[in-house]
């Protein structure tokens, strides 16, 4: 065999990062603020949502008066109005103590917990309420008290997106830090949508909210104590917002971006996505108090979530997930048009069945499973649609014009049960009505997704990573 000195040798292919990598990288500092920062991130949102509604429907609230307080989940679909002022300037007080990441994460913090106890303190109930002397509605002063938890909420979740793509020192590093603030949110999701149950069934509504206040201390000591502001945060956004071209930059660069990419397609997108959640949407403010009047007790709704509805859920996300690898994202967007309004009526046939504990469980099955399929079938069609150079804007874009109008309509989920009660005659023949119609609203979405299966580009799997939070109800 025979050498020379000035041969050229053969590329080596990087090495992927094996286990002790992967255990290494979990002593990170970053790493372990990031699984509490989503932890913190996931705890609001069910707390002025589904599990509110359970509440405020033992409280002998009215169903249209629940649909109508859903309105404050609007505020995580409008973010992206604030989210360049966050991005561009100091939070007032603690801002130049902490960092522009880390200021906003602490009030923001601070601010939800402090609007959880309050609406611990006020609760949901009828009447008046004197403050300082003046004489205003209970339900107002709570609803407001909720708005507040949904605006500080939200503003949570866009400086820790920030935090956790300023913080990464490599693209695996990245993906390490998404797959852990999706595992803590997910975390806190099981605490406010079933443990919270079984907490309340035995302490009550009021004090069960004082301890989720309380857990939001856990981001805020992870914000103070273990997060570091990261060295691009003060670098970051410095040409001023209000100009012409800031202006462009945060809204209309990347929807130009996008309708040049995607061309005639774009609309027709557009269309499906805002229409795929839908049936979820309407359905999600009466699923709690529906269980309410059927008689199932919170401790058996919570252990059903804690257990069957988890392991469901987790299949589900599988499920969707190997299918993208092998078939694509615009084929599993297809069959998750089917699953997942075709799970609301299984509720039909729980509303005309009764509270059978059986019966129940299987349909907490199929509807975490389906549930938990399309969510992760929409996540990777979104994020298989964005530009290289404008893919975190375009991704929130996306993911606010998603929600909007399901998250309007569902306001008015209340008002509709009502009225097919007075219709049929009987409370759970209303539900049952409500429910199908529900997963009939699914039927315009499931037919645009059959034209871009037929005429679109299947889209695999792309670079863009799939985040696993907020696509519940």
């Amino acid at each position: 065999m025979t050498t020379t000195s000035d041969a050229t040798p053969a590329p080596v292919p990087p090495a992927r990062p094996g286990w002790r990598d992967v255990l290494h990288s979990l002593r990170d500092r970053k790493v372990l603020a990031m699984l509490l920062l989503g932890f913190s991130s996931g705890i609001p949102i069910y707390l002025v949502g589904n599990t509110l509604g359970f509440w405020m429907r033992e409280n002998a609230i009215e169903l249209s008066t629940i649909g109508f307080l859903s309105w404050v989940g609007l505020a995580y679909s409008l973010k992206f109005l604030w989210a360049p002022l966050v991005d561009r300037v100091d939070a007032p007080l603690v801002g130049r103590w902490l960092g522009r990441r880390r200021g906003w994460m602490l009030l923001a913090q601070a601010t939800v917990a402090a609007a959880l106890a309050g609406m611990a303190l006020i609760e949901p109930q009828a009447g008046t309420l004197s403050l300082g002397g003046v004489a205003l509605d209970h339900l107002v002063v709570f609803g407001v008290l909720a708005l507040v938890v949904a605006f500080a909420s939200a503003t949570q979740d866009i400086v820790i997106d920030a935090w956790r793509i300023e913080s990464a020192d490599s693209n695996e590093q990245q993906a390490l830090l998404i797959s852990t603030a999706t595992l803590g949110y997910r975390g806190a999701l099981l605490v406010t949508d079933a443990l919270i149950l079984i907490l309340a069934a035995h302490i009550g509504w009021s004090l069960s909210y004082d301890v989720m206040a309380l857990l939001m201390g856990v981001g805020m000591a992870t914000t103070v104590l273990l997060a570091r502001e990261p060295r691009s945060a003060a670098a970051a956004a410095v040409a001023p917002i209000w100009t012409t071209r800031g202006i462009y930059d945060a809204i209309l660069g990347p929807f130009i971006a996008f309708f040049r990419e995607h061309g005639k397609w774009a609309l027709l997108m557009l269309v499906a996505i805002s229409l795929y959640r839908l049936p979820d949407f309407i359905m999600g403010p009466m699923a709690n108090p529906f269980y309410a009047d059927l008689g199932i007790g919170k401790e058996t709704v919570g252990a059903v979530r804690a257990s069957i509805g988890l392991v469901a859920t987790i299949l589900g996300i599988a499920a969707a997930g190997l299918m993208s690898v092998r078939f694509g994202f615009t084929r599993t967007l297809l069959l998750g048009a089917i699953l997942g309004p075709g799970s609301n009526a299984a509720f039909t046939y729980l509303a005309w069945h009764g509270g059978d504990p059986g019966v129940f469980s299987a349909v907490m099955m199929i509807d975490n499973f389906c549930s938990g399929f399309a969510g992760v079938a929409l996540v990777g069609y979104m994020s298989s649609l964005t530009s290289l150079g404008y893919t975190a804007t375009q991704y929130a874009l996306l993911s606010s014009f998603y929600a909007l109008p399901g998250k309007f309509l569902k306001g008015l989920s209340g008002v509709a049960v009502e009225r097919l009660t007075a219709v049929s005659g009987s409370l759970m023949d209303g539900y049952a009505w409500f429910f199908l119609c529900t997963a009939l609203a699914g039927v315009p979405a499931f037919l645009l997704c059959l034209w871009l299966v037929r005429r679109a580009p299947v889209h695999g799997m792309g670079a863009a990573s799939l985040p696993g939070g907020g696509l519940g109800r």
